[in-house]
């Protein structure tokens, strides 16, 4: 079919199947697609974690497999959905990094910079094989009215924050229920101020309603209604994502001792007295919330035909300079060993920035209490969940599957995968690649002094400690021969690429 527009095969895939799904099917596979924001590699009990207890996601990881060489789209949070939601790697992807929608179309006073009318996307996907499909959290793929609002991207329901500014307030006075501006606070809390002076108080801090418990209160509705038919639930939580601000009642669970000083907002964000209680708090907050989904899917009967991921978007929030106790927002991912020992953190391409915890469940398909080491991205998730629910791909799509993986039980890929790719104009400018155990990485690339090529043995080496670029230049050939086939010009996110290794 050479020379036929990519449309025009989009098209014809998307006829071919609405003609399938009118065909009818009988207990179809649901898909219920969990995703934390910024959550560390090393933040979960069943990935190590010591100081916060994670029992609903401990138990899925029990009652299925568990990953350990999953990375994200991308290392910030609208990037690494695009890639999700659109199958294509940073290199083909349409958003690769965090832009206001504003900055493009003023007419938008909040919301990101919108994906295209012609992004063809995982939920559109499902909805055109006859799925509900439902989206409550945080969206950031473009504004309600774009070309990138929910509702046009394959959504009937969509429940949250649209805008990931606005996301940065877990006490906003509305969410957004498709069109519609639902009021949830009559004072809402910002996402951002400082107290550089006086008592910091939890209460004052803190709104009447918690907008990720309605979330979750949403998504739970969604299941009970559409529990007779095949469904598709996106649902991208905020937390761990700062600002510091979780319900008090889930605060004082942990010790006032691990809080000698308080964080007064000076890395951005709330202040809060207690800030690593206020961290460990949201994640309880997060754990809490699958264990509700999960509940609702076991409840209405459904949990064994549904496939359960649960992910997140990126790696836990970056430092704020080298003299200060606290990271952005007030985290303290030292104290908690938020990477486990890898390498940087939230914006970078380094290992403990886009390396993320990855859990799938599906009774009588995926073996429980499994660990596998096969390495996959965001960009595999829109062929892995078409195969696991028999929807045929639509052309273009940069991933593999790894649902023969899941499925069957491999403890590795079952073939030499295509490499992971990653172009990030953000944080002075980054690409990476992975091939097999190898990955290329180079920083600074929108800077007068690029950095120069970095090359790590992952299996060897997961921390990234030792640099092998001087030592197989051939592989930091290969690294820019693949990156130069397969990023695409990108006019609002461009990224310098190298020159050619002679």
């Amino acid at each position: 079919m050479h020379g036929v527009p990519w449309a025009l095969l989009v098209l014809v895939w998307i006829l071919g199947a609405v003609a399938r799904a009118a065909e009818g099917s009988t207990a179809r596979l649901n898909v219920v697609f969990m995703m934390a924001d910024d959550l560390g590699w090393g933040e979960l009990g069943c990935y190590g974690q010591q100081k916060i207890s994670t029992p609903n996601i401990d138990r899925l990881a029990a009652q299925g497999m568990r990953f350990t060489r999953h990375y994200s789209g991308a290392p910030v949070c609208a990037p690494s959905r695009c890639v999700l939601m659109t199958g294509k790697h940073l290199g083909h992807a349409e958003i690769r990094g965090n832009r206001q929608a504003s900055v493009d179309f003023p007419q938008f006073n909040q919301g990101q910079h919108p994906i295209s009318e012609q992004a063809y996307t995982l939920a559109r996907a499902f909805r055109d094989a006859g799925y509900a499909t439902g989206a409550m959290g945080k969206w950031g793929l473009g504004p309600v009215g774009s070309t990138g609002d929910p509702n046009r991207k394959g959504f009937d329901l969509f429940f949250g924050y649209n805008c990931q500014a606005v996301a940065h307030s877990a006490y906003p006075s509305n969410l957004w229920r498709n069109a519609e501006v639902l009021p949830v606070n009559s004072k809402s809390v910002p996402g951002h101020a400082r107290q550089p002076e006086g008592e910091v108080r939890v209460d004052d801090w803190i709104g009447a309603n918690y907008a990720p418990r309605l979330m979750v209160d949403e998504a739970v509705g969604f299941i009970e209604a559409r529990k007779g038919a095949p469904f598709f639930l996106y649902l991208p939580f905020i937390e761990p994502h700062v600002a510091i601000h979780p319900p008090r009642e889930t605060v004082d669970r942990f010790p006032k001792e691990w809080d000698p000083v308080p964080y007064r907002g000076q890395n951005g964000y709330l202040p809060h007295p207690q800030p690593r209680a206020g961290y460990a708090a949201m994640i309880t907050e997060l754990d809490q919330h699958v264990g509700r989904v999960m509940a609702a899917l076991e409840r209405h009967g459904v949990a064994d035909r549904t496939l359960v991921v649960f992910t997140s978007d990126n790696g836990t929030t970056h430092p704020a300079g080298a003299n200060s106790p606290f990271h952005i927002g007030g985290v303290d991912a030292r104290f908690f060993n938020s990477t486990a020992g890898l390498r940087g953190y939230k914006g970078s391409v380094y290992e403990g920035g886009i390396r993320v915890p990855m859990i799938v469940r599906l009774p009588g398909r995926i073996t429980p209490g499994t660990v596998n080491a096969t390495p996959g991205y965001f960009a595999d998730w829109f062929p892995t969940l078409c195969d696991a629910a028999g929807l045929e791909k639509p052309p273009g799509l940069d991933g593999v599957s790894l649902w023969p993986v899941m499925a069957g039980g491999r403890m590795d890929a079952p073939a030499p995968r295509k490499p992971m790719i990653w172009v990030f104009p953000e944080y002075g400018g980054q690409v990476a690649v992975r091939m097999g155990n190898l990955k290329a990485v180079r920083q600074k690339l929108a800077t007068r002094q690029p950095g120069a090529w970095e090359l790590y043995d992952l299996d060897r080496d997961p921390a990234e400690s030792v640099n092998l670029a001087a030592l197989q230049p051939a592989a930091i050939r290969e690294a820019e021969k693949i990156l130069r086939r397969e990023v695409s010009e990108n006019r609002v996110f461009p990224v310098r690429i190298p020159d050619v290794t002679p």
